[in-house]
Protein backbone atom coordinates (compact mmCIF):
# COMPACT_ATOMS: atom_id res chain seq x y z
CA UNK A 1 0.00 0.00 0.00
CA UNK A 2 1.43 3.08 -0.71
CA UNK A 3 2.08 5.21 1.79
CA UNK A 4 -0.36 8.52 2.76
CA UNK A 5 -0.04 11.64 0.90
CA UNK A 6 2.15 10.38 -1.98
CA UNK A 7 0.62 10.33 -5.36
CA UNK A 8 0.44 7.36 -7.65
CA UNK A 9 1.77 7.70 -11.03
CA UNK A 10 -1.16 7.98 -14.13
CA UNK A 11 -1.78 5.00 -15.19
CA UNK A 12 -0.76 4.35 -18.94
CA UNK A 13 -3.89 4.61 -21.36
CA UNK A 14 -5.18 1.35 -22.73
CA UNK A 15 -3.97 0.29 -26.21
CA UNK A 16 -7.06 0.38 -27.85
CA UNK A 17 -6.99 4.27 -26.99
CA UNK A 18 -3.96 4.80 -27.95
CA UNK A 19 -4.56 2.31 -31.27
CA UNK A 20 -7.63 5.01 -32.01
CA UNK A 21 -5.70 7.87 -31.90
CA UNK A 22 -3.06 6.28 -34.37
CA UNK A 23 -5.76 5.99 -36.68
CA UNK A 24 -7.10 8.66 -36.57
CA UNK A 25 -3.92 10.42 -37.38
CA UNK A 26 -3.27 8.18 -40.64
CA UNK A 27 -7.25 8.97 -41.51
CA UNK A 28 -6.14 12.78 -41.00
CA UNK A 29 -3.31 12.34 -43.05
CA UNK A 30 -4.90 10.00 -45.99
CA UNK A 31 -7.75 13.02 -46.16
CA UNK A 32 -4.59 15.98 -46.22
CA UNK A 33 -2.09 14.82 -48.45
CA UNK A 34 -3.95 13.97 -51.23
CA UNK A 35 -5.24 16.95 -51.32
CA UNK A 36 -2.47 18.69 -51.08
CA UNK A 37 -1.23 17.10 -54.01
CA UNK A 38 -4.44 17.59 -55.50
CA UNK A 39 -3.50 21.20 -55.44
CA UNK A 40 -0.29 21.06 -56.47
CA UNK A 41 -1.01 19.87 -59.37
CA UNK A 42 -4.12 21.80 -60.41
CA UNK A 43 -3.32 24.80 -62.49
CA UNK A 44 -4.49 28.00 -61.72
CA UNK A 45 -7.39 29.37 -63.80
CA UNK A 46 -6.92 31.67 -66.39
CA UNK A 47 -7.05 35.68 -66.54
CA UNK A 48 -9.11 35.81 -69.29
CA UNK A 49 -8.67 38.78 -71.09
CA UNK A 50 -11.36 41.47 -70.30
CA UNK A 51 -12.66 39.55 -66.96
CA UNK A 52 -12.44 41.26 -63.97
CA UNK A 53 -9.04 41.13 -62.89
CA UNK A 54 -7.81 40.13 -65.91
CA UNK A 55 -5.41 41.83 -68.69
CA UNK A 56 -7.45 43.98 -70.98
CA UNK A 57 -8.00 43.66 -74.75
CA UNK A 58 -6.19 45.99 -76.65
CA UNK A 59 -6.43 44.46 -80.47
CA UNK A 60 -9.21 43.52 -82.83
CA UNK A 61 -11.02 40.31 -81.87
CA UNK A 62 -13.94 38.29 -83.62
CA UNK A 63 -16.60 35.85 -81.33
CA UNK A 64 -16.63 32.59 -82.12
CA UNK A 65 -20.12 30.36 -82.02
CA UNK A 66 -19.38 28.94 -78.74
CA UNK A 67 -18.80 32.39 -77.34
CA UNK A 68 -15.00 32.27 -77.06
CA UNK A 69 -12.87 35.11 -78.99
CA UNK A 70 -9.94 35.28 -81.11
CA UNK A 71 -7.43 38.30 -81.33
CA UNK A 72 -6.00 39.03 -84.87
CA UNK A 73 -4.07 41.15 -86.86
CA UNK A 74 -4.58 41.98 -90.55
CA UNK A 75 -1.17 43.22 -92.65
CA UNK A 76 0.02 43.30 -96.52
CA UNK A 77 -2.96 44.98 -98.87
CA UNK A 78 -6.60 45.74 -97.78
CA UNK A 79 -8.22 42.42 -98.27
CA UNK A 80 -10.58 43.80 -100.91
CA UNK A 81 -7.95 44.07 -103.25
CA UNK A 82 -6.11 41.27 -102.43
CA UNK A 83 -5.31 37.91 -104.95
CA UNK A 84 -3.99 35.80 -102.45
CA UNK A 85 -5.10 35.51 -99.27
CA UNK A 86 -2.94 33.94 -96.13
CA UNK A 87 -4.21 32.43 -92.78
CA UNK A 88 -0.53 32.58 -91.06
CA UNK A 89 -0.83 29.95 -87.76
CA UNK A 90 2.45 31.31 -84.99
CA UNK A 91 4.17 28.52 -83.18
CA UNK A 92 5.00 27.74 -79.35
CA UNK A 93 5.26 30.99 -77.15
CA UNK A 94 4.22 33.60 -79.82
CA UNK A 95 1.18 35.45 -80.88
CA UNK A 96 -0.48 37.57 -84.09
CA UNK A 97 2.52 39.73 -83.62
CA UNK A 98 4.72 36.84 -85.24
CA UNK A 99 3.36 36.64 -88.21
CA UNK A 100 5.24 36.31 -91.39
CA UNK A 101 7.53 38.90 -92.18
CA UNK A 102 6.65 39.04 -95.66
CA UNK A 103 8.15 42.41 -97.42
CA UNK A 104 5.06 45.05 -97.79
CA UNK A 105 6.63 45.36 -101.27
CA UNK A 106 5.94 41.81 -102.54
CA UNK A 107 2.69 42.01 -100.45
CA UNK A 108 2.07 44.98 -103.10
CA UNK A 109 3.29 43.79 -106.38
CA UNK A 110 1.48 40.26 -105.82
CA UNK A 111 -1.87 41.43 -104.16
CA UNK A 112 -1.33 39.59 -100.87
CA UNK A 113 -3.45 39.90 -97.72
CA UNK A 114 -2.42 38.36 -94.54
CA UNK A 115 -4.14 37.32 -91.24
CA UNK A 116 -2.48 36.24 -88.01
CA UNK A 117 -4.37 35.47 -84.86
CA UNK A 118 -3.41 34.63 -81.45
CA UNK A 119 -3.73 31.07 -81.04
CA UNK A 120 -6.68 30.00 -77.79
CA UNK A 121 -4.58 30.74 -74.49
CA UNK A 122 -1.88 33.05 -76.00
CA UNK A 123 -1.75 36.90 -75.58
CA UNK A 124 -5.74 38.18 -76.46
CA UNK A 125 -7.19 34.82 -77.40
CA UNK A 126 -9.57 33.17 -74.63
CA UNK A 127 -8.34 29.90 -73.99
CA UNK A 128 -9.76 26.66 -75.29
CA UNK A 129 -10.54 24.31 -72.34
CA UNK A 130 -11.70 21.76 -74.71
CA UNK A 131 -8.86 22.32 -76.94
CA UNK A 132 -7.77 19.07 -79.39
CA UNK A 133 -5.87 18.55 -82.55
CA UNK A 134 -9.14 19.05 -84.47
CA UNK A 135 -10.55 21.98 -82.80
CA UNK A 136 -7.86 24.43 -83.64
CA UNK A 137 -8.21 23.69 -87.39
CA UNK A 138 -12.30 24.54 -87.06
CA UNK A 139 -11.38 27.59 -85.58
CA UNK A 140 -9.30 28.57 -88.57
CA UNK A 141 -12.36 27.65 -90.99
CA UNK A 142 -14.40 30.13 -88.64
CA UNK A 143 -12.08 32.73 -88.41
CA UNK A 144 -12.25 32.91 -92.20
CA UNK A 145 -15.48 32.86 -92.54
CA UNK A 146 -16.28 35.65 -90.12
CA UNK A 147 -13.33 37.84 -91.92
CA UNK A 148 -14.98 36.95 -95.22
CA UNK A 149 -11.96 35.23 -96.63
CA UNK A 150 -14.35 33.53 -99.41
CA UNK A 151 -14.51 29.97 -100.01
CA UNK A 152 -10.85 29.14 -100.25
CA UNK A 153 -7.70 30.60 -98.46
CA UNK A 154 -4.02 29.78 -98.13
CA UNK A 155 -2.46 28.48 -95.28
CA UNK A 156 1.17 28.85 -93.39
CA UNK A 157 2.13 27.26 -90.16
CA UNK A 158 5.53 27.31 -88.58
CA UNK A 159 6.79 25.17 -85.19
CA UNK A 160 3.50 24.25 -83.29
CA UNK A 161 1.64 26.44 -85.72
CA UNK A 162 3.25 23.58 -88.51
CA UNK A 163 2.21 20.45 -86.86
CA UNK A 164 -1.86 22.48 -86.91
CA UNK A 165 -1.12 22.21 -90.87
CA UNK A 166 -1.63 19.02 -90.44
CA UNK A 167 -5.06 18.68 -88.82
CA UNK A 168 -5.88 21.33 -91.60
CA UNK A 169 -5.52 19.38 -93.99
CA UNK A 170 -7.01 16.53 -92.12
CA UNK A 171 -10.18 18.55 -91.43
CA UNK A 172 -10.65 21.40 -93.69
CA UNK A 173 -9.27 20.43 -96.35
CA UNK A 174 -11.87 21.83 -98.85
CA UNK A 175 -11.52 25.02 -98.06
CA UNK A 176 -7.45 25.61 -98.85
CA UNK A 177 -6.12 26.80 -101.90
CA UNK A 178 -2.52 25.55 -100.69
CA UNK A 179 -0.16 25.03 -97.62
CA UNK A 180 2.79 25.39 -96.69
CA UNK A 181 4.03 23.78 -93.64
CA UNK A 182 7.89 25.29 -91.87
CA UNK A 183 9.31 23.58 -89.30
CA UNK A 184 6.62 21.55 -88.21
CA UNK A 185 6.76 19.95 -84.30
CA UNK A 186 6.32 15.92 -84.68
CA UNK A 187 4.37 13.54 -82.64
CA UNK A 188 6.43 10.22 -81.48
CA UNK A 189 3.70 8.58 -81.14
CA UNK A 190 1.88 8.87 -84.53
CA UNK A 191 0.52 5.72 -86.40
CA UNK A 192 2.60 4.57 -89.13
CA UNK A 193 6.03 5.74 -87.51
CA UNK A 194 8.60 3.51 -87.53
CA UNK A 195 10.23 3.04 -84.71
CA UNK A 196 13.69 3.31 -85.67
CA UNK A 197 12.36 7.09 -87.02
CA UNK A 198 10.91 7.62 -83.81
CA UNK A 199 13.20 6.86 -81.89
CA UNK A 200 16.31 8.22 -83.62
CA UNK A 201 14.41 11.64 -83.56
CA UNK A 202 13.11 11.22 -79.82
CA UNK A 203 16.94 10.81 -78.96
CA UNK A 204 17.66 14.35 -80.90
CA UNK A 205 16.28 16.20 -77.67
CA UNK A 206 18.00 16.97 -74.80
CA UNK A 207 17.21 14.55 -71.54
CA UNK A 208 14.66 17.54 -69.95
CA UNK A 209 12.83 17.45 -72.76
CA UNK A 210 12.21 13.46 -73.51
CA UNK A 211 11.06 14.15 -69.90
CA UNK A 212 8.58 17.53 -70.53
CA UNK A 213 7.05 15.31 -74.06
CA UNK A 214 6.52 11.76 -72.18
CA UNK A 215 4.63 13.47 -69.68
CA UNK A 216 2.54 15.28 -71.75
CA UNK A 217 1.74 12.35 -73.87
CA UNK A 218 1.57 9.63 -71.04
CA UNK A 219 0.32 12.21 -68.20
CA UNK A 220 -1.35 15.01 -69.25
CA UNK A 221 -2.51 16.05 -65.64
CA UNK A 222 0.43 16.25 -64.64
CA UNK A 223 2.15 18.77 -67.48
CA UNK A 224 1.35 21.91 -65.45
CA UNK A 225 2.93 20.76 -62.23
CA UNK A 226 6.01 19.03 -64.42
CA UNK A 227 6.86 22.29 -66.16
CA UNK A 228 6.20 24.63 -63.06
CA UNK A 229 7.92 22.77 -60.19
CA UNK A 230 11.72 23.78 -59.27
CA UNK A 231 13.10 20.66 -58.22
CA UNK A 232 14.87 19.63 -61.71
CA UNK A 233 14.77 20.79 -65.15
CA UNK A 234 11.45 21.06 -67.02
CA UNK A 235 11.22 22.23 -70.88
CA UNK A 236 14.13 23.75 -71.95
CA UNK A 237 12.24 25.57 -75.07
CA UNK A 238 9.98 27.17 -72.46
CA UNK A 239 13.21 27.96 -70.85
CA UNK A 240 15.09 29.20 -73.82
CA UNK A 241 17.82 26.91 -73.32
CA UNK A 242 20.79 28.04 -75.40
CA UNK A 243 21.75 24.92 -76.60
CA UNK A 244 18.67 24.52 -78.74
CA UNK A 245 20.45 27.11 -80.84
CA UNK A 246 21.92 25.95 -84.13
CA UNK A 247 24.96 28.64 -85.55
CA UNK A 248 22.04 30.14 -87.41
CA UNK A 249 19.25 30.32 -85.01
CA UNK A 250 22.14 32.45 -82.68
CA UNK A 251 22.50 34.96 -85.39
CA UNK A 252 18.35 34.90 -85.53
CA UNK A 253 17.10 34.17 -82.17
CA UNK A 254 17.65 38.25 -81.21
CA UNK A 255 14.55 38.92 -83.94
CA UNK A 256 12.70 36.51 -81.41
CA UNK A 257 14.03 36.74 -77.89
CA UNK A 258 13.68 40.61 -77.58
CA UNK A 259 10.27 40.98 -78.80
CA UNK A 260 8.82 44.35 -76.89
CA UNK A 261 5.21 42.02 -76.54
CA UNK A 262 6.76 39.37 -75.06
CA UNK A 263 4.51 39.72 -71.36
CA UNK A 264 1.01 39.60 -73.57
CA UNK A 265 2.12 35.98 -74.77
CA UNK A 266 1.92 34.29 -71.72
CA UNK A 267 -0.39 36.85 -69.58
CA UNK A 268 -3.41 34.52 -69.57
CA UNK A 269 -1.22 31.57 -67.50
CA UNK A 270 1.66 29.54 -69.16
CA UNK A 271 -1.07 26.31 -68.80
CA UNK A 272 -3.56 27.63 -71.06
CA UNK A 273 -1.20 28.34 -73.81
CA UNK A 274 2.09 26.40 -73.53
CA UNK A 275 1.13 23.79 -71.52
CA UNK A 276 -2.01 23.22 -73.23
CA UNK A 277 -0.24 23.41 -76.68
CA UNK A 278 1.94 20.29 -75.52
CA UNK A 279 -0.59 18.46 -74.12
CA UNK A 280 -2.44 18.57 -77.60
CA UNK A 281 0.18 18.52 -80.08
CA UNK A 282 2.40 15.18 -78.53
CA UNK A 283 -1.33 14.23 -76.96
CA UNK A 284 -3.00 10.96 -78.08
CA UNK A 285 -4.20 11.72 -81.53
CA UNK A 286 -6.83 8.96 -83.14
CA UNK A 287 -5.10 9.45 -86.47
CA UNK A 288 -1.53 10.43 -88.20
CA UNK A 289 -0.33 12.86 -90.95
CA UNK A 290 0.78 9.16 -92.99
CA UNK A 291 -2.97 8.33 -93.81
CA UNK A 292 -3.44 11.64 -95.72
CA UNK A 293 -4.57 11.58 -99.30
CA UNK A 294 -3.47 14.29 -101.60
CA UNK A 295 -5.77 17.18 -100.67
CA UNK A 296 -4.97 18.59 -104.23
CA UNK A 297 -5.18 15.81 -106.48
CA UNK A 298 -6.71 18.09 -109.15
CA UNK A 299 -3.44 19.93 -109.45
CA UNK A 300 -5.10 23.22 -107.85
CA UNK A 301 -3.24 23.81 -105.47
CA UNK A 302 0.21 22.35 -103.34
CA UNK A 303 1.11 21.40 -100.10
CA UNK A 304 5.21 22.54 -99.24
CA UNK A 305 7.45 21.51 -96.07
CA UNK A 306 10.16 23.32 -94.95
CA UNK A 307 12.49 22.14 -92.71
CA UNK A 308 16.31 23.20 -91.45
CA UNK A 309 18.83 20.21 -91.40
CA UNK A 310 20.38 21.55 -88.54
CA UNK A 311 17.11 22.50 -86.61
CA UNK A 312 17.77 21.62 -82.81
CA UNK A 313 14.66 22.39 -81.45
CA UNK A 314 12.72 19.83 -84.06
CA UNK A 315 14.28 17.27 -85.42
CA UNK A 316 14.60 17.22 -89.45
CA UNK A 317 13.82 13.57 -89.57
CA UNK A 318 10.31 13.04 -89.52
CA UNK A 319 9.83 16.05 -91.98
CA UNK A 320 11.99 13.60 -93.82
CA UNK A 321 9.91 10.48 -93.57
CA UNK A 322 6.77 12.03 -93.79
CA UNK A 323 7.89 13.84 -97.25
CA UNK A 324 8.91 10.49 -98.66
CA UNK A 325 6.01 8.88 -97.69
CA UNK A 326 3.27 11.26 -98.91
CA UNK A 327 4.74 12.08 -102.35
CA UNK A 328 2.45 14.91 -102.57
CA UNK A 329 4.37 16.99 -100.04
CA UNK A 330 6.83 19.29 -101.73
CA UNK A 331 9.80 19.26 -99.43
CA UNK A 332 11.86 21.90 -99.10
CA UNK A 333 15.41 20.92 -96.92
CA UNK A 334 17.81 23.81 -95.61
CA UNK A 335 21.11 22.23 -95.43
CA UNK A 336 22.55 24.97 -93.18
CA UNK A 337 19.72 26.58 -91.59
CA UNK A 338 18.07 25.79 -88.00
CA UNK A 339 14.95 26.61 -86.23
CA UNK A 340 14.31 29.76 -86.99
CA UNK A 341 14.93 29.90 -90.53
CA UNK A 342 11.61 31.49 -91.69
CA UNK A 343 13.26 35.28 -89.94
CA UNK A 344 16.20 34.89 -92.22
CA UNK A 345 16.49 38.13 -94.68
CA UNK A 346 13.98 37.59 -97.75
CA UNK A 347 13.31 33.50 -97.08
CA UNK A 348 9.71 34.44 -95.96
CA UNK A 349 9.18 36.28 -99.40
CA UNK A 350 11.00 33.10 -101.18
CA UNK A 351 8.52 30.82 -98.73
CA UNK A 352 5.65 32.84 -99.98
CA UNK A 353 6.72 32.88 -103.89
CA UNK A 354 7.48 29.14 -103.56
CA UNK A 355 3.81 28.18 -102.54
CA UNK A 356 1.73 31.48 -104.55
CA UNK A 357 3.73 31.42 -107.63
CA UNK A 358 5.49 27.66 -107.96
CA UNK A 359 9.02 29.37 -107.70
CA UNK A 360 11.78 27.04 -106.62
CA UNK A 361 13.86 28.20 -104.08
CA UNK A 362 17.66 29.03 -105.25
CA UNK A 363 19.35 25.56 -104.49
CA UNK A 364 22.12 26.54 -101.14
CA UNK A 365 25.89 26.14 -101.84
Amino acid sequence: MAASGVKRPPRPAPASSSGGMVRKVILALAVFLPALLYQQLQPPPPKICGSPGGPQVTGTRTRLKDGRHLAYLESGVPKDQAKYKIIFVHGFDSCRYDALPISLELAQELGIYQLSFDRPGYAESDPNPASTEKSIALDVEELADNLQLGPKFYLIGFSMGGEIMWSCLKHISHRLAGVAILGPVGNYWWSGLPSNVSWHAWNQQLPQDKWAVWVSHHMPWLTYWWNSQKLFPASSVIAYNPALLSEEDKLLMPKFAFRTYMPQIRQQGEYSCLHRDMTVGFGKWSWSPLELEDPFAGGEGKVHLWHGAEDLIVPVSLSRYLSEKLPWVVYHELPKSGHMFPLADGMANTIVKSLLLGDQPPQAS
